[in-house]
């Protein structure tokens, strides 16, 4: 389920990423990298088939645990709307200007939420049709993907930061 609290944190950072980097200083160069990194974390987490630490501790597991339903605190939130998906958004508000760039940007946001909402609902029948196994395989190639661009996140950041990088390509 996801709560409106989960929802409107990307929108909130795709408005407010760039001033909240401008505020602490921080070149968008050095988020690539940062976000990169973050995301790697989580690839890394997803191809050994674990739920990773930086989208859930072990107190909020435990908290998770004792809610009456897992349907009101889902695992898959902190994924969602959680420090990855959210480095996402702001990167890529980095890439155009302009009113036309960020209402698109939410147009997709809210695109994205929607399909989100009808693949959680088909969970329990996807639970039902696909093994245990078929589960772990797809999380296994999609951390792979994740770690690919996890890896052009750190690249791009990283030429902006030495661009003697980019001149050697």
């Amino acid at each position: 389920m996801v709560t409106p609290r989960n929802r409107e944190e990307p929108i909130f950072a795709l408005f407010m990423g760039q001033y909240m980097l401008t505020y602490f200083s921080i070149s968008i160069n050095s988020f690539r990298v940062s976000g990169g990194i973050l995301l790697m974390m989580m690839a890394i987490d997803m191809l050994h088939g674990k739920v990773s630490e930086t989208l859930q501790t072990e107190q909020e597991m435990q908290e998770g645990e004792t809610k009456e339903s897992i349907a009101i605190v889902p695992l898959s939130i902190p994924l969602l709307a959680g420090p990855g998906a959210i480095s996402y958004i702001i990167l890529y508000a980095f890439r155009g200007a302009g009113l036309h760039h960020y209402l698109m940007m939410v147009l997709i946001i809210v695109l994205v939420v929607m399909i989100l909402w009808g693949v959680l609902a088909c969970i329990p029948w996807l639970n039902r049709h696909i093994s245990r196994t078929g589960i772990n395989v797809f999380t296994r190639l999609m951390g792979l993907i994740i770690a690919a661009l996890a890896i052009e996140f750190i690249a791009n950041g990283l030429k902006g930061l030495f661009p003697v990088l980019a001149a050697g390509i």
